[in-house]
């Protein structure tokens, strides 16, 4: 199908196709089919109406113009073969010509991926942390594991840091109760604070069951979230938390294995594992931070404008869903830079736009370096995917296939791979000047990082 384009911008393109009449009379018979398929017309068998009757009962048009719609997308896709060139959104298409019997016409307006040129990944240089002691964090799930299996005992003495307590909680303001804020038989452990009340380990410190204490405090739920308050705490028991032993009969009741030294070492590979992967993505992250500051091209304006809001449309959404506006979530939120709404949603306007340089960049270099992707590296994404969601693999399979995921998928893979020789071709030194190995990690332990990390939430979410 002859074929012309235009370049109309660095990231827009006009093509113009012509479809012979030839190549179009497959789509006509077709639709010829479908329409003697469904009408009932007196004196002919159903799916047996002559193509003449029906012209004259429905007229010509309408078959062609189901023909020419069904011929434009395969038109289309090979003209965009032709041209060498890639969509980024989908075309503003318009029938230019009609000569029945001779031919279409139709443009293509459509805007396309820039012309990139790739830096020299090997002058990429940039600096992660050093890593974190796997030893700490060993220690730390030793600890935790001892706390989920740990018994507690009701004492009669004043509490002390460690010590669980049940709690009832009175909010006020100028002395009326707010509903939102106040709860009874709370499980609390002294000590951990985090996602509790801000005061709340010094007010229960040093009380004994059926004491209180009242104290001021920004409350952090609830449709009073993010005001001050003032705060009645009773103590209605206090626990002494007595933890198990760490013995082989612990590692056996626990675990897989016979003795604890075996369940440490496990333990131990999976700390291993959590410090190089978090390390892997920091340095990941800031080569392709520092490979799209290097690489300058214009992008669609449309297709940046439309990745922007879907991105605030997203977080608009998961802010109504915990009952937050953004300037609740600015005063709670310790790791964001912006101080007010503007600040922050231009902060994520930037953040749009450096995710979509991103992925050109990624998806130039694959095209280049002819990155492919294997039914192994797909199956494995949805054992991932399965594993994460905690589905079953066929489920997400049924996913994918019902909403047509599967290119979306194999280009998430495809941009890894990328991501990853990229990151192969630069210089990554930790602070302490060691080199750093970008290569992709393999799990090696027989708990996990994902079981460790569950196990944390947990008991974080039986203390809480």
């Amino acid at each position: 199908m002859p074929s012309t384009v235009e370049k109309l911008s660095p990231t827009r393109v006009k093509l113009t196709v012509e479809i012979p009449f030839a190549d179009l009379q497959p789509y006509l018979d077709k639709a010829y089919k479908e329409i003697a398929e469904q009408v009932n017309i007196p004196g002919f068998r159903k799916g047996k109406v002559p193509s003449s009757v029906i012209d004259q009962r429905f007229g010509r048009g309408v078959v062609l113009q189901e023909a020419i719609n069904e011929a434009i997308p395969v038109a289309y896709n090979e003209a965009i073969d032709g041209a060498k060139v890639w969509p980024m959104a989908q075309p503003e298409v318009d029938v230019t010509k009609l000569e029945d019997k001779e031919l279409v016409e139709f443009t293509a307006e459509v805007d396309v991926r820039p012309e990139v040129k790739l830096p020299d990944f090997k002058k990429v240089k940039v600096t992660v942390d050093a890593p974190e002691s796997a030893d700490d964090f060993t220690n730390e799930r030793l600890e935790l594991l001892r706390e989920r299996f740990a018994t507690t005992n009701e004492v009669d003495r004043a509490a002390k840091d460690g010590d669980v307590l049940s709690l009832d909680l009175v909010a006020t303001q100028d002395g009326e109760v707010l509903p939102d804020a106040t709860a009874d038989g709370i499980a609390y452990k002294v000590g951990q604070e985090r996602n509790m009340l801000e005061g709340l380990d010094e007010a229960v410190t040093g009380l004994k069951a059926g004491e209180s204490k009242k104290f001021t405090s920004t409350l952090v739920g609830g449709q009073f979230r993010g005001q001050e308050a003032d705060i009645e705490v009773t103590v209605q028991s206090v626990s002494e938390q007595e933890l198990p032993a760490l013995d082989d009969d612990f590692a056996q009741m626990i675990s897989e294995f016979d003795t604890v030294e075996e369940m440490k070492e496990d333990l131990q590979k999976a700390a291993e594992q959590q410090v190089k992967t978090e390390q892997l993505a920091n340095a990941r992250d800031k080569v392709l931070e520092a490979v799209v500051e290097k690489t300058k091209f214009d992008l669609p304006e449309a297709v940046l404008n439309g990745e922007k809001e879907a991105r605030r449309a997203d977080i608009e959404r998961q802010l109504a869903q915990g009952g937050l506006t953004v300037e609740a979530y600015l005063e709670q939120a310790e790791d964001e830079d912006a101080e007010t709404a503007e600040e922050f949603w231009a902060s994520i306007d930037e953040r749009s736009e450096q995710a979509l340089r991103a992925q050109v960049i990624l998806d130039v270099f694959a095209d280049e370096n002819k990155i492919d992707v294997s039914q192994q590296e797909l199956t494995e994404l949805i054992f991932r995917r399965a594993q994460q969601n905690g589905s079953s693999p066929q489920d997400e399979i049924n996913h994918m296939m019902e909403h047509n995921h599967m290119p979306e998928w194999m280009q998430e893979i495809r941009r890894g791979k990328a991501l990853a020789d990229i990151c192969a071709a630069a210089t990554v030194t930790d602070t302490d000047g060691n080199a750093v190995d970008t290569s992709l990690p393999t799990p090696e332990t027989a708990e996990d990082v994902a079981d460790e990390v569950e196990a944390e939430e947990a008991e974080e979410a039986k203390v809480d």
